[in-house]
């Protein structure tokens, strides 16, 4: 892969797509309105004509997840810029997924000099993403928001890949109170502090694009950032994962999107190739 070198203004960029409205996507918390079911009157394929909102999950050129692609990748030296904190949070059975809200300043992530406080974290299984055209076990996200309104894409979502093999160490932090809100939608539980450093992401290199929400209303301007990085997780809690959700959400894994020449940026410091 040859490493190319890019300008400020290239790199912020992927950050001024959208004209002058800003972009503060929210995800439909109302599982009942969509759902994962192949053939499903309600799938993924069906998501852009069940509501004129939601119209972007058919019609959008930037949607998401995509494949992460070597060839299409361009190679950045920039380390991404994490500040995590613990704080107050709770643990939601949203039925198409088990979320972590915090309750308060719990940190964030710098890009292109923009704050974007983490709000949330949440899992999908298997990978949403694919890197290379492989499709890993689970895949976490983290969904920071601005609340800059002179920025543009107010939403930023961070992915870490994960694989079968030995227990993720902050699951195993949930796995009582997710295994006592199976099948119950809305059950909530309050974990009390939870420091989102203990996910370890410990790797700087990192793959960067823009897309969308992957779930109804699909709402494109959201910046995806995806270490490179992959974790473990055991067996044992992908399954609860799947068994806490309801039936059509066990495998809530957005099909890939077409990737329209998108550019894909390969971000991490000193010597990033391959």
């Amino acid at each position: 892969m040859k490493k190319a070198t890019y300008t400020l203004a290239s790199i912020l960029a992927l950050v001024f797509l959208f004209g002058a409205n800003s972009v503060n996507a929210q995800e439909v918390e109302d599982e009942r309105e969509f759902d994962y079911a192949k053939g499903s009157d309600k799938g993924p394929r069906k998501w852009g004509e069940l509501k004129k909102e939601w119209a972007a999950c058919k019609d959008g050129k930037l949607q998401s997840p995509i494949d992460m692609s070597n060839e299409r990748v361009r190679v950045i030296t920039k380390p991404e810029k994490r500040n995590y904190k613990p704080f107050n949070a709770t643990l939601r059975n949203r039925g198409h997924d088990i979320s972590l809200r915090w309750h308060g300043d719990a940190g964030s992530i710098l890009i292109n000099g923009t704050e974007y406080p983490l709000q949330q974290a949440h899992w999908h299984s298997p990978s949403e993403h694919t890197i290379n055209g492989r499709r890993y076990d689970m895949e976490l996200h983290l969904v920071h928001q601005t609340s800059d309104l002179n920025v543009r894409s107010r939403t930023a979502v961070t992915g870490v890949f994960y694989k079968i093999g030995k227990p993720d160490k902050f699951l195993s932090k949930l796995m009582t109170n997710i295994s006592s809100m199976i099948d119950q939608k809305d059950e909530e539980r309050n974990m009390g502090i939870i420091n989102p450093k203990d996910i370890k992401m410990n790797s700087q290199r990192y793959y960067r694009y823009m897309g969308s929400l992957t779930v109804p209303p699909c709402t494109e301007g959201v910046i995806w950032t995806l270490n490179t990085k992959v974790k473990t997780v055991s067996k044992d809690q992908v399954k609860l994962l799947r068994e806490a959700v309801h039936d059509y959400a066990e495998e809530n894994a957005r099909p890939l999107q077409p990737h329209n020449s998108r550019d894909v940026y390969l971000y991490g410091p000193g010597d990033t190739s391959d």
